[in-house]
């Protein structure tokens, strides 16, 4: 009954259609990722080959995607690419949907040739028909984002009409602009002067130094680093760091390494004399950074140790020229990253049907929405219980 190609009772493709139209992860040729990944619409660090197979081997709760993938006319060039689970296996919901593949970042938009765009559109939507999916279920993609632009063009096209069922706005930075100038612009200059002299007491406990590792030698121990800084703040108390679950400790060390190989991971850190403060991963794809993870050790927090990495690195994204902006994989309205990163973007959550008038979509958003209500509900209980 959980897995979509078996949904007998709403007419889906023959096992061997949904076999061929939904692969494993492993079965996807990695050059022809690694290809697609560099010619996609929109970059996504989050489903680059080396990330997204770590989180599907080991990630906790996360192992086991499988993909839409689809090719050129010729059957020879991947020109799409979209990790997948079952509605089922998302969140117990028996109704015949392909939801987004968590990749452990907050963002899902697929792989969308930029030179082939409607195609690949086109056969990505049309593989999920053949997998006998009636609905996609794309979470935590940008909006407005040009995977998002070609889809909607497909389903227009088509007569089809996507639902939004959830959204909200994120930070993120233009890293085109001078670092210094757009910080004076964002936090002012009494802001500004404030963090100056709490870097300075920082300073009493050795020379503040912002430091960032890149080749696999020196990448790894500094991984370590922030693994350990994670831990040893409210994450490691909640039991929600990447260290204390040995599957996600496996995924992360994987994925770091590996996408450092190809320049497209960074630890970035801030030292005070010899002892570490603060430290966050980076992900890298195209002309975008991914603000990933970011780890401080609490004994310094009066000092405002995130707020103080995340400075430096905003100078460090700016000072690049082959950066152009940066995702803050942050919340609405996050405290920290929100007055200093002030551009803005939409993410969201949208059910995609894949045939016009199919009650079976109706079905699946019903379902969806009251999941919705009920993890809201859930939120408010836990905010009420932590005052």
């Amino acid at each position: 009954m959980v897995d979509i190609a078996q949904q007998a009772a709403v007419n889906p493709a023959s096992a061997r259609d949904a076999a061929r139209a939904r692969v494993p992860l492993t079965s996807i040729d990695p050059g022809q990722w690694r290809a697609l990944a560099q010619r996609t619409i929109e970059p996504n660090g989050y489903y680059l080959p080396g990330w997204e197979l770590a989180v599907s081997a080991t990630a906790r709760g996360r192992t086991g995607a499988s993909a839409l993938a689809a090719f050129d006319a010729s059957s020879t060039r991947l020109i799409g690419l979209m990790p997948v689970i079952p509605l089922w296996h998302a969140w117990k919901i028996p109704l015949p949907a392909l939801v987004s593949a968590h990749p452990y970042g907050t963002l899902c938009s697929p792989l969308i040739d930029r030179d082939a765009p409607i195609e690949a559109a086109t056969r990505l939507l049309q593989q999920a028909r053949e997998a006998g999916a009636h609905a996609l279920v794309l979470n935590d993609v940008a909006l407005d984002g040009a995977a998002m632009t070609a889809l909607n063009q497909v389903l227009n096209r088509d007569g089809l009409k996507p639902r939004l069922l959830s959204s909200y706005i994120r930070a993120s930075l233009d890293a085109t602009q001078d670092g210094d100038a757009l910080l004076r612009e964002a936090l002012g200059a009494k802001k500004l002067k404030e963090l100056r002299r709490l870097r300075h007491r920082l300073e009493e406990h050795g020379p503040v130094a912002f430091e960032v590792a890149r080749g696999r030698n020196e990448i790894g121990p500094a991984l370590e680093t922030f693994l350990q800084l994670e831990a040893s703040g409210w994450k490691g108390e909640r039991g929600t760091a990447l260290i204390q679950h040995a599957g996600d400790a496996a995924f992360i060390r994987r994925a770091v390494a590996a996408l450092a190989e190809t320049a497209q991971c960074e630890i970035i850190s801030l030292r005070a004399g010899m002892t570490p403060v603060a430290a966050g991963i980076v992900l890298r794809h195209q002309d975008r950074a991914f603000f990933f993870k970011l780890g401080i050790d609490e004994r310094f927090a009066k000092y405002s140790p995130g707020v103080q990495l995340t400075l430096d690195f905003t100078r460090h994204l700016c000072a690049d020229p082959a950066i152009a902006s940066a995702d803050s994989m942050a919340c609405a309205d996050h405290p920290m990253i929100n007055p200093i990163w002030r551009g803005r973007f939409a993410i969201g959550d949208v059910l995609i049907p894949l045939r016009r008038n199919d009650p079976v979509v109706a079905l699946i958003h019903a379902a969806l929405a009251g999941l919705n209500v009920a993890h809201q509900a859930a939120r408010r209980v836990v905010h009420r219980l932590r005052k």
